[in-house]
This record gives C-alpha cells, sequence and structure tokens, in this order.
C-alpha cells in the first residue's frame, strides 16, 4: 500500500505542471459568481489569478470605479480560488456579495484550474496571453500597481 501512495505522490507533480512562457494554456470552464460557464478561449489577453481573500481584495481595489465591462473590453478575465472557503460561507455570504461586483469572478470552488498557474497565495497573478499562448507572467501585491497595469492594457 505505501509503494502506491509513493508512486501516487510522485506522479502527482506530472498531473499539475505549470504553465510555462511560450505554451498554449490549456482550455477550461468555470462557473462565475452567477452561475453562468465561461470558457478560456483564444481572445483572452490577460488571466488575473487570486488564490486567497486578500489577492482578490487587491483586485476589487484596483477595480473600484471602473465602469462594467471594464475587464472584458481588455480582454482580461479574473479567476478566484475560493476552494479554501468553507461552502457554506461561499453559499450564504461570499457569492452574493460578489455579485453586487461589475465584473465577472470565474469561481475556482474546487482548485481544478488555479493550481496550474502557481503564484504565492498573497499575490495576483497576471499571466499575458496572445492567442492561447503565455507569453509573460507577473505578480502584483498592490491594488494600485495592479490598475496602473489594466490601465496600461488597450480596450
Amino acid at each position: 500500500m505505501k509503494y502506491w501512495v509513493a508512486l501516487f505522490l510522485s506522479l502527482l507533480p506530472l498531473w499539475v505542471q505549470a504553465v510555462e512562457v511560450g505554451e498554449r494554456l490549456a482550455p477550461w470552464t468555470l462557473l462565475d459568481q452567477f452561475d453562468q460557464a465561461y470558457t478560456l478561449d483564444d481572445q483572452v489577453q490577460v488571466l488575473l489569478v487570486a488564490r486567497s481573500m486578500d489577492a482578490a481584495k487587491q483586485v476589487d481595489v484596483a477595480l473600484q470605479g471602473q465602469p462594467k465591462g471594464y475587464l472584458e473590453a481588455r480582454h482580461a478575465v479574473f479567476i478566484a480560488d475560493i476552494q479554501r472557503m468553507p461552502r457554506l460561507i461561499a453559499r450564504l455570504f461570499a457569492v452574493p456579495a460578489m455579485q453586487a461586483y461589475n465584473y465577472r469572478v470565474m469561481l475556482d470552488r474546487d482548485a481544478r484550474i488555479s493550481p496550474r498557474y502557481p503564484a504565492p497565495v498573497d499575490k495576483v497573478l497576471w499571466l499575458q496571453l496572445d492567442n492561447g499562448k503565455l507569453v509573460a507572467r507577473h505578480e502584483y501585491d498592490s491594488a494600485t500597481q495592479l490598475r496602473q497595469a489594466l490601465e496600461q492594457v488597450q480596450p
């Protein structure tokens, strides 16, 4: 039995490999805060990933005062990893609060997608894409820096 566990754990990194610059991102589908499905496509130029509540708050502060459709106009998508949040809290409080946002949040409820894009938990990961390929990655630990970077993206 220990042999099988050791074998499984040794193969785990092969299944959860991080995407590297120059590689194509595998398509995925997640539900947003309104339970509307979204599938990653080649039109996306910026993928923002928040793996904690603090990182998600940075995105929210960076987007304060922006009009509805701001991210979409910049071909940007925001993923929030909420798998650590208790399901009851997510269902009763967090997700309903997100419905007041004027931007979409793709919810990674089971950490199926966000582990593909490793980054420090307290930072927002910015993946710059070109026709589905990763061309650059950045990490932001301040809402001001993130807002400035978003303003540089041409709508």
